[in-house]
């Protein structure tokens, strides 16, 4: 999961943390926010929320006559959407334009959000009353959705002698202009001809199976092969490379097209996964072979 979260930092995208109620899913954000550093804001989405208390508003100033600006908490570096699902569409549209164009439009008035930008959300699987399903747009604008299982036995007792009595504390160690020269080094891993068309092979796989008689009425986009590929150099750079495995971009799969997938009306009814028909995709779909020569010589010539 953390290293998912780093991945979701250095690839400019925004993550999804699913898991039942306990699983860390608000503190591990909140933790990464004030490793990351720069401005934090957590909204915690409620079924009465409008948009406007997400995005601001304009506020008459009765001593000058007029009429300001008055940004909201998504203007920050970090945002943490504290159960996204409980909010309404119209909340989520607001959401939306931020996550898409990272801009507020407030009466006339366009104010950009500060870089870098993240939004960290959360959401409950389990819970059904009050809770709103996130449309596909949304849910696609999210470059990795992370499930959080809960832990074994053993880590659970590890979390009990580290969190009962005097649990530790984040600091920052980063600021907005070294995570921005970050961003720019997994700009430049390098990523073979080979391992790019394993990853657009995989998302085509996808789209394969969508059709009226299939399990998918719709498989991913062209932004899950974008994301994919930005995903994988990311996660090279955590592990300190400076070239892309096929193996990346296997391990990425799962958090980048799962949660892209619109299973018809059949599969909802058998209850087909999405991550099962990823897991088909990925047993399908031979990952290529590449030489260190290979890898080295492009490092190079990149």
């Amino acid at each position: 999961m953390v290293e998912r979260m780093f991945t979701a930092v250095l690839a400019r995208g925004h993550c999804l943390l699913q898991g039942v109620p306990g699983v860390a899913k608000t503190l591990a954000a909140k933790s990464l926010a004030e490793v990351v550093g720069g401005h934090f804001a957590r909204i915690q989405f409620t079924p009465d929320l409008v948009p406007s208390d997400i995005t601001g508003t304009r506020i008459y100033r009765a001593s000058q006559e007029t009429f300001t600006v008055e940004p909201g908490p998504v203007v920050a570096n970090v945002v943490l959407a504290d159960e996204i699902n409980r909010a309404p569409a119209k909340v989520q549209s607001a959401l939306l334009e931020v996550m898409a164009e990272r801009q507020v439009s407030l009466g006339g008035t366009t104010i950009e959000v500060p870089e870098p930008f993240l939004v960290l959300a959360t959401q409950n699987p389990i819970e059904s009353e009050g809770v709103y399903q996130l449309p596909e747009a949304q849910r696609d604008r999210f470059l990795l959705k992370v499930e959080i299982d809960v832990p074994s036995e053993s880590e659970e007792l590890a979390i009990l002698y580290r969190m009962s009595t005097d649990p530790p504390r984040p600091r920052r160690v980063l600021t907005p202009s070294v995570v921005l020269s970050l961003q720019r080094a997994a700009d430049e891993v390098f990523v073979h001809h080979a391992v790019a068309e394993y990853a657009v092979r995989l998302v085509c796989a996808t789209r394969e199976l969508a059709g009226p008689e299939r399990r998918l009425a719709h498989g991913a986009g062209p932004r899950a092969t974008l994301g994919l590929v930005a995903a994988a150099r990311a996660l090279a750079l955590l592990r300190g490379r400076g070239h892309v495995l096929p193996a990346d971009v296997h391990a990425l799969a799962h958090d980048v097209m799962a949660h892209r997938l619109v299973l018809s009306f059949d599969a909802l009814a058998d209850g087909v996964e999405p991550g099962a028909l990823v897991d088909e995709v990925l047993t399908a779909v031979e990952q290529p072979r590449i030489s260190p020569r290979e890898v080295t010589d492009g490092e190079e010539a990149a």
